[in-house]
């Protein structure tokens, strides 16, 4: 599928609109009707992309944001690029596409190409590496459990084991996920565990696509599941479930998505790979900027991308939260794309968090060694150029971040 930039008329944007968001800059001129130069703004420089033609792949999810706008500012072509940012199925479909080469980038979950680079649940084993150019976003998941459940007063992973402990050998309580390795399998089996719940023993763990959550939680597939917006504030809309937790509330300022490509791909195309980065951090910053949000929701409300009402995306995008069972509350951690560069670099850090779960939880059964993988996976040179001035969200020289500890009742070993 093919989204093209679209017009004023298509988006709802005016002139007005834009300058006032975007300042008169290079962006806002553009975006204001002038034509871009031939060939993008490495024209002429000895920066021009290696490839122009690709295919970026997302998933129906909130933090698509990035990817999607950019190509709807007309970001991607700005940087000299005709990029067609693809639907996909599921987070299986994108792991095979972005191997076999149908799509050369992709909005993925963190853990995906660390399973990918070590041969973890791929297309019948396949190993291929993979690296983090850049994050895609911070916070804004949830885990979403069945009314059924609120009936019976579960709210904390304790109330879970108990309910398990009584019902065990009559029912088996069923709990999905996005992608075993992904991030949400990470949040659920640390929540879980954290109320001395065995996600492999005492419940059962199942993959659902993010967009089919809501519909298999309605005919009864399972108790709860964790997945990104607005698959959580869809459930309380529809009126079938409520949020439990927040993944922020877990883990502030968490990392969520990445942009991920093959090691194959952007060792062979590195001006390409500047080119996209420089396009999707210029469309983070747009979306941080509060009043751009609505505009935002809108766009990426659309049937080619999100497929969801408007205000069921908006809400949680602005950290209105209401939680289906009579809390409601505005929070200061919600879903960032930009946040002063933090939310777009690659920290290595992060990705060694994600390779000791992987190893907690079995995905990893011989030791391995942490920094060589996270060196080879999380990529921040690819965010640095001594040739390019990027947008000055982009740290030149970063000290390596720290992974804030979860909150002492959330942590397994507390």
């Amino acid at each position: 599928m093919t989204i093209s930039n679209s017009s004023n008329e298509r988006t709802g944007y005016t002139r007005r609109d834009v300058m006032k968001s975007a300042g008169v800059t290079a962006l806002g001129l553009l975006l204001a009707g002038l034509p871009p130069l031939r060939g993008g703004l490495f024209a002429g420089t000895g920066d021009a992309p290696e490839v122009t033609k690709l295919k970026i792949g997302f998933i129906p999810l909130t933090d698509c944001a990035s990817v999607v706008m950019a190509s709807e500012l007309g970001l991607y072509k700005k940087y000299g690029l005709d990029v067609t940012v693809s639907k996909e199925a599921s987070w299986a479909a994108v792991r095979d596409k972005l191997t076999i080469g149908d799509i050369q980038a992709a909005h993925i979950l963190y853990g995906m190409p660390y399973a990918s680079t070590l041969g973890i649940t791929g297309a019948e084993g396949q190993q291929k590496p993979m690296v983090i150019p850049m994050a895609l976003n911070q916070n804004g998941q949830a885990i979403t459990l069945s009314n059924q459940l609120k009936k019976r007063g579960v709210k904390t992973p304790r109330d879970i084991k108990k309910l398990v402990d009584e019902d065990r050998g009559k029912k088996t309580y069923t709990f999905a996920m996005t992608f075993p390795p992904g991030t949400h399998a990470m949040w659920m089996r640390y929540w879980l565990a954290s109320g001395g719940v065995d996600p492999d023993q005492d419940v059962k763990l199942i993959t659902i696509p993010p967009p089919q959550m809501v519909a298999n939680m309605r005919i009864g597939n399972m108790d709860g599941y964790c997945v990104g917006e607005p698959w959580n504030a869809r459930a309380i809309f529809d009126g079938i479930g409520f949020t439990a937790i927040t993944t922020q509330q877990m883990w502030k300022d968490h990392p969520e998505k990445v942009l991920g490509m093959t090691q194959e791909f952007a060792e062979k195309n590195p001006k390409t790979v500047k080119a996209v980065l420089m396009a999707i951090i210029e469309a983070a910053q747009y979306i941080d900027t509060m009043e751009n949000r609505a505009k935002v929701a809108e766009v990426i409300a659309r049937k080619e991308y999100v497929n969801a009402p408007v205000d069921v995306i908006l809400g949680r995008m602005q950290g209105k939260y209401m939680y289906g069972d009579g809390k409601s509350e505005t929070d200061p951690n919600y879903m960032k794309f930009y946040r002063n560069g933090e939310a777009t670099f690659p920290w290595k850090s992060h990705g060694l968090w994600f390779l000791t779960q992987h190893r907690r939880w079995g995905f990893i059964t011989e030791p391995i060694d942490y920094k060589k993988v996270v060196d080879a996976v999380n990529r921040p040179d690819r965010t640095r150029s001594r040739r390019t001035t990027f947008p000055s969200c982009i740290p030149q020289r970063a000290p390596e971040h720290p992974t804030p500890s979860p909150p002492r009742d959330t942590d397994p070993s507390g």
